[in-house]
C-alpha cells in the first residue's frame, strides 16, 4: 500500500512539475540497468524505486519487458500496474510485444493521471477490505430465525457492497470487477495470491465476514492480535472438518438433543429450564474443553446461569444420569443437613479422562443463586486461587468459562466489574471465554427495551476481547469459532466472546406462554426444524454417517437414558455433598465431617511476638526510602514493641505473620488495603526516591513462609467480594480477607452476602471462610461512613433466640459449628488477633464479619498487651468487667452490656461519674452466635443488678433487636433488659457534628442515671 501512495505522490508532483518529463528524461547510467540486475531487484520482493521510476523512461520499458517475460519478473505493485493498463487496452495493443504502443501511446502519454487512477483504485480496494473487517458484521446472517437482526442498528452500513450501486463511493464501477487488484498485508483473503480480481475479493470478504461467522475485533489496539484473528477467519477453506470431527459433533449434538428431549417425555410438567433452541451449546463446550486440554489446560472451572444447567451437568461434567433424574422425584428426602437447592442451582465437581486427548482433566461447575451473573466474579477468585496454588502464574494449567444470557450480560453491572479484574495482577485469571446464549430475548423482553448497544456482548469491548457472532443453527460454524477462542485464550492469555445466536424453543421455563407477549417470533419458532434434524441430514447427503448409522446412535443414548431412570427409582435420599463444587478431601473425613470438634488456644509464644513485632516496625531492604510519615509510625511500632504494646495495626500483623509462619496464605484484598482506609497499616511500603519500588515487610519474616498477598483493589465491591469469596473456595488452608473502604460500603455486593456467604453451607454443603472486614463506628462522619449495618448479619444468623442451646463437649465449638457465620467486633487487639488466628485453628470453616474501628485504631487505651496474647491465651467471646464492680457483684446497681467502640465512652463516664462500684460494663466481642452460657454467668453473678444494653447506633439498627430476646431468654423473661442508645431513624447517622454530640451525652446521661428506668414497664 506504501508503494502506491508513494508512486502516487511522485505523479502528482510531476504532473505539477511539467507532465511526462520523468518520463521523457535522459536515459542515466542508474537507470540503465543490465538484464540480470533488473531481475535480481524484482525478485528480492523489495517495493520498486520510484526515485528511478523518475529518472528514466527506460526503466518502465525494462520493467514492461520483464513482465511480458514473466509476471514474477516484476514487483507485486508493477505486475498489478501492467494487468491494470492491458486490461484497459483494445485487444490489438494488448497483443503486441512492442512496448512502444502500449507504453508510449497508453502508459507514456498518460501515465500520470493513469498510475494516479491505479493507485487511488488500489487505495479504494484496501478501504473496502477494511470496511468489511470492521463493519462486516451487520449483515452477516446470524438470526437462524430469519426474522431478526443480531444486533440493533438494523441499518445496512454502506461502504459494504451489497449492491453495485455501492461500488461507486469507492470511485469503482460494476466494469472494475474483474480487474485484479493488489491485496494489503492486512488481509489473508487471497490464500498463496497477492493479486485478486475485485469479483472475487468482494466474494470472499462476504464469505469471511457475512456468513454464519461476524467478527468484531478492529477496535483491539494490538496490530499482532488483528492479524491473528483475520488469519483464522479469511484464510480460503480454513472452515474445514475431517469426517471423524463431524462425527463426534453429531454424536454429541445427539447426546444434547436427546437428553431435553428425554426430560420433557418424562417430567412434562417440571420446571427445568432445557436448553431447546441452543443445543449446539454442549458440543461448543465440549470442544472448547479438548483444545484447551490439548494446549494444556488441567482444570476448567465453570458459572452458568439456570438454562441448560442439567444439559451442562450430564454431558459436559458427567453427572450420573441417575443422579440428575432422581432430582424430578418430589419423595426424595435430604441426607444433610441445610436447606438445599433446586436442581437447576446445582453444581459439580469431577475428574476424568478427556477423550480426544486422553488426558486428566477437573472439571467444575459452580452452585449459583438465581441472581444471574452473581457467579461470575466467583468462578473467577476460584480459578485465580487454583492458579496460584499450582503456581500457575500464566493460566497455562487452570482456566474458567463462563456462560451468559443476552439480557443478563448487557443488564447486570457485575459482568462490568468482572471484566474490569482481568487485567488486574492481583486478579487476572489469565483469560476467560465467555459463551453467551443468545435467546434474543430476556424472559419475555424483547432486546429492543433491554439494551442500549447494538450487542448483548459490547461490554467485552472495553477490555480488547474479540467478540465472534455465530449462527448456533450451523454447527459446525459454532465449532470453528469455539476452537479459534480456545486457540485465542492459549495464545494471547486474554478474555474471548462467544455469542451463539440462537433461541428459546420453549418460554423462560418450560410452563410459561410467550405467546403472550412475542407472537410472531413463537409463531416462527414453532415451524423452526431442529439443528439435529438440519446437521444429521446434512451429513447424510455427504455421505458422512449413514441413517442407520444415526439412529443407531440414538437410540444408543436413549437407551442410556431409561437405564438411568430406572436406576434412579432406586434412590431415596438426596446427598447434596454429592453435588459439592469445591470439595476439601484432605481437611474433612470421608464423610465430609470435621475431623475433631475442638480448637486450639490461638496464644503465641513470646519470641514469636518479637519477631513479628521487629519485622512490623522496620524496613526489611535495604537502601531504601521512606516516607518521614510512614517512618515516624514504624518508630511508634517499636516502641510499643519494647514495651510489649500492640495497637490495632501490630494485633494484626502479629495474626498475619503467626498464620504464614505456620503454612498459612494470607491474602488481604480491598479498596486502599496496603495502606489502609485511615492509614494504620502500611503493608506495603513505596521507595520516594526509586519509581515504583515498594517493599512488603510482611513477606521478610520467616525464611520458608507462606506467601502473603496483599493488593488494592478496582473501585469495586460487587465483583472484588465475589472474587475474594471464590478465591476462599479453593483451599481451607488460607486466610482470605476482603476490607470494605467504610464498612456501610459492603451494601452494594449485598447479593454476594444474601445469596452465597450467608446461606452457602445450607443450600450447597460448601464451607467457607471468607473474612469481611467491615469499619464501624459513630464519629460524626456523617450517613454514609458510620454503620455497616450490623443489623442485616445479625437478622440472617441462625441461631434460635427463644431456645438456650445444649451442648456436651466444648460449647463454643460446638455452637460455631451450627451457625451460618460469626460476627464479631472486638475491642482489643489481642481479640482482634485471637479471632483471626481462630478462624485458621478451627477444624471447619465458617465466614466471619468483623465490624472494625476507626478511631480505636489509635485510641491509647485500645491497646493490648503480649500477655493477652501468650501462650495458652485464646479468643474471648466476652470481656467481663474488671474494676471494682467485679469486686463485689452483689453491690453492683446496673450491668451494662455493649459491644465495639462505645464501651471506651461508657469506661470514660464511668470514671468520671466515679460509678466503678455501682456499675458494671460487659463487652459482648461475639455477638453472633450469642454467648448464652457467658452471658448467663454474668447474670447470675450481678443478680440483684439492672439489666441494660447500651449501643451507640440507633434503636431500629445495631444490636438492641438481636440481643434482647435472646437475653430474655438467658433470664427466662425473668428480668427486663433496658435499653440505652439514639433514638429510632431512618438514617444511620446524623450529619451534623453538633447533634452527633448531643446525641452521644443524651444517651450517656441515660446509661449512668441510676433511676432512668425506674418505675417504667419495660
Amino acid at each position: 500500500m506504501s508503494q502506491f501512495r508513494a508512486l502516487a505522490g511522485i505523479l502528482r508532483r510531476s504532473g505539477r512539475a511539467g507532465g511526462n518529463q520523468w518520463l521523457q528524461g535522459g536515459a542515466g547510467s542508474s537507470a540503465r540497468r543490465n538484464w540480470a540486475d533488473l531481475r535480481r531487484g524484482c525478485s528480492s520482493g523489495a517495493a520498486p524505486d520510484v526515485s528511478a521510476v523518475a529518472n528514466s523512461s527506460n526503466y518502465v520499458e525494462e520493467m514492461y519487458y520483464a513482465w511480458l517475460e514473466d509476471h514474477h519478473n516484476v514487483h507485486e505493485s508493477w505486475d498489478a500496474f501492467f494487468r491494470n493498463i492491458q486490461a484497459s487496452s483494445p485487444s490489438g495493443e494488448a497483443c503486441e510485444r512492442r512496448p512502444s504502443a502500449l507504453l508510449q501511446g497508453r502508459v507514456l502519454s498518460h501515465s500520470p493521471d493513469m498510475a494516479q487512477k491505479v493507485v487511488e483504485d488500489h487505495l479504494a480496494v484496501h478501504t473496502l477490505i477494511r470496511a468489511y473487517q470492521i463493519r462486516g458484521h451487520h449483515v452477516a446472517k446470524l438470526d437462524p430465525l430469519g426474522i431478526l437482526e443480531a444486533d440493533l442498528d438494523s441499518f445496512v452500513p454502506s461502504d459494504l457492497i451489497t449492491t453495485i450501486d455501492n461500488l461507486g463511493s469507492y470511485g469503482l464501477d460494476e466494469s472494475d470487477l474483474d480487474r485484479s487488484f493488489q491485496l494489503p498485508s492486512t488481509t489473508f483473503i487471497g490464500g498463496g495470491n497477492t493479486t485478486l480480481p475485485l469479483r472475487e475479493i468482494i466474494h470472499r470478504l462476504k464469505t469471511s465476514y457475512c456468513g454464519h461467522i461476524g467478527v468484531e475485533f478492529m477496535f483491539i489496539n494490538n496490530v499482532d492480535q488483528c492479524q491473528w484473528i483475520r488469519q483464522k477467519i479469511e484464510t480460503p477453506g480454513i472452515l474445514q472438518f475431517t469426517n471423524s470431527e463431524k462425527r463426534t459433533l453429531l454424536a454429541r449434538l445427539i447426546r444434547s438433543t436427546r437428553f431435553e428431549d428425554f426430560l420433557a417425555r418424562k417430567w412434562s410438567s417440571e420446571k427445568r429450564f432445557g436448553l431447546e433452541g441452543c443445543e449446539v451449546l454442549i458440543p461448543a463446550l465440549k470442544s472448547i474443553i479438548d483444545i484447551s486440554s490439548a494446549a494444556g489446560i488441567e482444570s476448567v472451572i465453570m458459572g452458568m446461569p439456570h438454562r441448560g444447567r442439567l444439559n451442562v451437568l450430564a454431558n459436559v461434567i458427567r453427572k450420573e444420569l441417575d443422579q440428575i433424574f432422581c432430582q424430578f422425584d418430589p419423595k426424595l428426602e435430604a441426607a444433610d443437613e441445610g436447606s438445599g437447592d433446586v436442581k437447576y442451582h446445582l453444581g459439580m465437581y469431577h475428574e476424568r479422562i478427556n477423550r480426544e486427548t486422553d488426558k486428566n482433566i477437573t472439571l467444575s461447575l459452580m452452585a449459583n443463586p438465581s441472581h444471574l451473573e452473581a457467579v461470575d466474579p466467583v468462578v473467577q477468585g476460584k480459578a485465580k486461587a487454583e492458579q496460584f496454588y499450582r503456581g500457575d502464574t500464566r493460566g497455562k494449567k487452570v482456566m474458567s468459562i463462563l456462560m451468559h444470557g443476552d439480557a443478563a450480560f448487557a443488564g447486570q453491572g457485575v459482568v462490568y466489574e468482572t471484566f474490569h479484574l482481568s487485567e488486574l495482577p492481583s486478579y487476572t485469571t489469565h483469560g476467560t471465554i465467555h459463551v453467551v446464549v443468545n435467546n434474543q430475548i430476556g424472559f419475555t423482553t424483547d432486546p429492543r427495551v433491554a439494551r442500549s448497544s447494538p450487542y448483548p456482548t459490547d461490554v467485552a469491548r472495553v477490555v480488547n476481547a474479540p467478540i465472534f457472532h455465530v449462527n448456533a443453527d450451523d454447527p459446525e460454524a459454532v465449532m470453528y469459532v469455539c476452537r479459534v477462542a480456545a486457540e485465542w485464550r492459549s495464545t494471547f492469555n486474554k478474555d474471548v466472546v462467544i455469542d451463539l445466536v440462537c433461541y428459546r424453543r420453549f418460554g423462560h421455563n418450560e410452563m410459561d406462554e410467550p405467546m403472550f407477549t412475542q407472537p410472531l417470533m413463537y409463531k416462527q419458532i414453532r415451524r423452526q426444524e431442529h439443528v439435529l434434524k438440519k446437521y444429521s441430514d446434512k451429513l447424510i447427503t455427504e455421505g458422512v454417517v449413514t441413517l442407520q448409522e444415526f439412529e443407531e446412535e440414538v437410540a444408543k443414548y436413549d437407551k442410556i437414558c431409561e437405564e438411568a431412570y430406572t436406576s434412579s427409582k432406586d434412590e431415596k435420599i438426596l446427598h447434596i455433598r454429592h453435588w459439592l463444587d469445591s470439595p476439601w478431601p484432605d481437611f474433612f473425613t470421608a464423610e465430609g465431617e470435621p475431623k475433631s470438634m475442638a480448637c486450639v488456644p490461638t496464644g503465641l509464644d513470646e519470641e514469636v511476638l518479637q519477631h513479628i513485632g521487629q519485622t512490623a516496625s522496620s524496613v526489611p531492604l535495604e537502601d531504601f526510602k521512606i516516607h518521614p510519615g510512614v517512618s515516624r509510625i514504624l518508630r511508634g511500632r517499636a516502641d510499643l514493641v519494647k514495651n510489649r504494646q500492640m495497637d490495632w495495626a501490630l494485633g494484626e500483623y502479629m495474626a498475619f505473620g503467626s498464620l504464614l509462619k505456620d503454612g498459612i496464605h494470607v491474602r488481604l484484598s480491598g479498596q486502599d488495603v496496603e495502606r489502609g482506609t485511615f492509614s494504620h497499616r502500611h503493608h506495603v511500603l513505596h521507595d520516594q526516591e526509586v519509581d515504583k519500588r515498594t517493599c512488603v515487610p510482611m513477606s521478610h519474616l520467616w525464611p520458608d513462609q507462606a506467601p502473603y498477598t496483599v493488593c488494592n483493589s478496582s473501585l469495586s465491591e460487587y465483583g472484588v467480594l465475589g472474587f475474594e469469596l471464590g478465591f476462599a473456595m479453593a483451599s481451607p488452608n488460607a486466610l482470605i480477607l476482603w476490607e470494605a473502604q467504610f464498612g456501610d460500603f459492603h451494601n452494594t455486593a449485598q447479593c454476594i452476602i444474601d445469596q452465597f456467604i450467608s446461606p452457602g453451607q445450607a443450600k450447597w454443603v460448601r464451607n467457607n471462610g471468607i473474612v469481611l472486614l467491615l469499619p464501624h463506628g459513630m464519629e460524626g462522619m456523617g450517613p454514609e461512613h458510620s454503620s455497616a449495618r450490623p443489623e442485616r448479619f445479625l437478622q440472617m444468623s441462625k441461631d434460635d433466640p427463644d431456645h438456650f442451646p445444649e451442648f456436651s463437649g466444648d460449647f463454643e465449638v460446638q455452637q460455631l459449628y451450627d451457625c451460618n457465620w460469626i460476627v464479631v467486633n472486638c475491642s482489643t487487639p489481642a481479640n482482634y488477633c485471637h479471632v483471626l488466628r481462630r478462624q485458621i485453628l478451627l477444624p471447619f470453616r465458617k465466614p466471619l464479619i468483623i465490624f472494625t474501628p476507626k478511631s480505636l485504631l489509635r485510641h491509647p487505651d485500645a491497646r493490648s498487651s503480649f500477655d493477652d496474647l501468650a501462650t495458652g491465651t485464646k479468643f474471648k467471646r466476652l470481656i467481663p468487667d474488671q474494676g471494682p464492680a467485679s469486686q463485689s457483684p452483689a453491690e453492683v446497681k446496673r450491668v451494662i452490656f455493649c459491644t465495639g467502640k462505645v464501651y471506651y465512652e461508657l469506661a470514660k463516664e464511668r470514671k468520671l461519674q466515679k460509678l466503678e462500684s455501682d456499675i458494671a460494663i460487659i463487652r459482648l466481642e461475639q455477638i453472633s452466635p450469642f454467648p448464652f452460657d457467658l452471658v448467663r454467668a454474668e447474670a447470675e453473678k450481678y443478680a440483684n443488678a439492672e439489666l441494660v444494653w447500651c449501643q451507640e447506633e440507633h434503636k431500629n439498627m445495631g444490636y438492641y433487636d438481636y440481643v434482647r430476646p435472646r437475653f430474655l431468654t438467658v433470664v427466662a423473661n425473668k428480668r427486663p433488659i433496658c435499653y440505652v442508645g439514639r433514638d429510632p431513624a431512618a438514617a444511620p447517622a446524623t450529619g451534623n457534628k453538633s447533634t452527633h454530640l448531643n446525641e452521644l451525652k443524651r444517651f450517656m446521661d441515660t446509661a449512668f442515671n441510676l433511676s432512668a428506668f425506674k418505675g417504667k414497664d419495660l
